[in-house]
């Protein structure tokens, strides 16, 4: 098997990481430890697009404010949403006088931006950058799945898309290390129910999990977390059960951002959370803060996507998937 686990030899840092979130997100388990949140989901906006937009533009400021930066210290932008163009982040951001790449992995995309800004740091392209996501609830129900009037019924194993932006910047200095970065592969295996999107992305997860630790010659007991983001109930029972197939037991250290960000007993989530925002807000508010700190000395972060687009499901398409995974580490610097 061709090796592509890529080992950055520059040690690119995560300076800081700042967390938007919505009425709902501060509800639940981690709402002490956003650092803001809107109480109408509206963030001052008419629209929930527009909502969305400045929800990334409050992360970006927050995250260049705790690294004492300013926009002119960033080379590069790289950002992503769930809607179409990625207009959240277009428009969230246009204000800022950088170079911008828009990403479209869908939940993945928190990780794919990490990786992708790690890896141009450690190729000597750019010295710093800008990774930002979101999600809003009402705005990828409005493009995904059915008008908010419509009051649909949600089935047991659908998700509640996070309202909910986060911001990382990269950069040289920190105690945050990006060590390792291995990019997910498409794989479909024929789920094509919209309302299981953990059953479609855990394959995803499997795949990049088991070629991680065949090329790295690690094995779960070697990291404190491995978290991912975001298969909910559904996808985290499903990986748990099929990677001791594959002789991978995770039971006791796997944690997932969907299940991490809501409540399923008291928020009527059904399965978790989802979205861009849902592992963005979750990295942001505890997991990169505890590494910082030291309390967490080396994770592996996997970002997960269901792969489709509203027409491909109006079409009847199988979701495709993909799982991006970055290992994280504190440094004493």
């Amino acid at each position: 098997m061709e090796n592509n686990l890529i080992t950055l030899k520059s040690s690119p840092k995560i300076l800081s990481s700042y967390s938007v979130a919505g009425n709902k997100e501060h509800n639940g388990p981690l709402g002490n430890y956003y650092d803001e949140w809107c109480a109408d989901d509206k963030f001052g906006k008419s629209s929930w697009e527009k909502a969305e937009s400045e929800m990334q533009r409050r992360a970006l400021r927050g995250a260049l404010k705790k690294a004492s930066l300013s926009d002119c210290d960033l080379d590069l932008i790289l950002a992503g949403d769930l809607l179409n163009q990625c207009v959240s982040s277009t428009y969230g951001l246009a204000d800022y006088n950088v170079p911008y790449l828009g990403l479209y992995g869908a939940c993945s995309t928190c990780a794919e931006s990490i990786a992708l800004g790690a890896c141009l740091f450690d190729g000597g392209i750019i010295s710093k950058c800008g990774a930002i996501t979101s999600s809003h609830y009402c705005s990828s129900e409005r493009q995904f799945r059915y008008p908010l009037e419509y009051g649909g019924q949600r089935a047991p194993t659908a998700q509640w898309t996070t309202t909910g932006s986060g911001a990382f910047i990269i950069g040289e200095k920190g105690n945050v290390n990006i060590e390792q970065v291995m990019f997910g592969r498409i794989i479909d295996k024929g789920i094509s129910d919209i309302n299981n999107m953990g059953a479609a992305m855990a394959p995803a997860v499997i795949d990049t999990l088991v070629r991680y630790f065949d090329q790295s010659g690690t094995k779960p007991c070697d990291f404190d977390l491995i978290v991912t983001g975001d298969l909910g109930f559904e996808g985290s029972e499903i990986i748990k059960d099929l990677l001791l197939g594959e002789g991978i037991d995770v039971r006791k250290n796997h944690v997932d951002c969907g299940l991490m960000v809501f409540n399923r007993e008291t928020q009527d989530v059904h399965a978790g959370g989802s979205g861009c925002g849902c592992s963005a807000i979750a990295m942001a508010s505890t997991i990169i803060p505890n590494l910082s700190s030291g309390y967490l000395k080396d994770i592996l972060f996997l970002g997960t996507g269901a792969l489709m687009s509203p027409m491909t499901l109006f079409q009847g398409e199988t979701i495709p998937a993909v799982a991006h995974l970055i290992r994280l580490t504190h440094s004493e610097e």
